[in-house]
């Protein structure tokens, strides 16, 4: 697959849109679109093959979904992971676990550029200190909002592009190259790290007690042979139970 120069330009969009901190274009807001499994839809879609994206972007969200930021750290950039991985994963046509192993190496460079976009930010914060001294609230609310979102924008969208755009071809010849027994170890290795999140998660639940939904869930799935969506929707609808009868009930309580 060719990744076209417009279609590297807007997988850098949909990255700066994961990254933007502000939903701007959509309500679904940044901590949706950040997410691999959301992202790595929209770059499907934008390479022609919203499904193969979908796929591609459920993989590689199962090593972050016990991630967090916490303050203004990021620890690993989950929407470069998403957008990038999927993009040279569908280019280079490797299969997802591959993916994976592209992805999360690509999510620690994505803190370097967090971290660029934070320090350049510190600029506009002392010209709004000085523009709080002499009461210019208007100017106050400017520097709040475009300059950082236009640093953003540049740093976001451009590395994402290029990256996208001339990074499928050197990937195509390393996969290449390691053909056979060194893809093999990268296919288990993006296994090893599937698992990894997924026990993550786990641990993150076993500690506010909610392991017993999973373990529900699980079992539904596994012997009902009902598809994810009619799972889903009842998983929404006993939350929505769960919490109206008890948690409220513990709070009035």
């Amino acid at each position: 697959m060719t990744i076209h120069l417009w279609q590297a330009f807007l997988i850098g969009v949909v990255y700066y849109l994961g990254q933007m901190g502000t939903p701007w274009v959509s309500l679904a807001g940044t901590h949706t679109i950040m997410r691999p499994l959301v992202n790595g839809a929209l770059v499907g879609l934008i390479l022609g093959d919203p499904v193969k994206g979908t796929i591609y972007g459920a993989a590689i969200q199962l090593p972050f979904l016990a991630w967090i930021g916490a303050g203004g750290a990021v620890p690993m950039d989950t929407a470069l992971a998403g957008t990038l991985g999927t993009a040279l994963g569908m280019a280079s046509n490797v299969s997802p676990s591959v993916a994976i192993t592209l992805a999360v190496p690509i999510s620690l460079v994505g803190t370097m550029i967090w971290v660029l976009h934070m320090t350049v930010d510190i600029t506009f914060v002392h010209m709004a200190d000085k523009a709080a001294e002499e009461g210019n609230l208007n100017r106050i609310d400017f520097l709040h909002v475009w300059p950082p979102q236009i640093t953003m924008f540049l740093f976001s969208v451009i590395p994402a592009m290029l990256a996208a755009y001339f990074g499928a071809g050197p990937v195509k010849q390393v996969i290449g190259g390691l053909a056979g027994t060194p893809l093999h170890v990268l296919t288990v290795i993006g296994g090893i790290l599937q698992a990894l999140g997924i026990a993550m998660n786990l641990h993150a639940m076993s500690s506010k007690g909610t392991i017993v939904f999973f373990l529900l869930g699980f079992m539904v799935a596994v012997y009902s042979n009902l598809a994810i969506l009619p799972i889903a929707i009842f998983a929404a609808i006993i939350a929505y139970v769960y919490t109206q009868l008890f948690l409220k009930r513990g709070e009035k309580a």
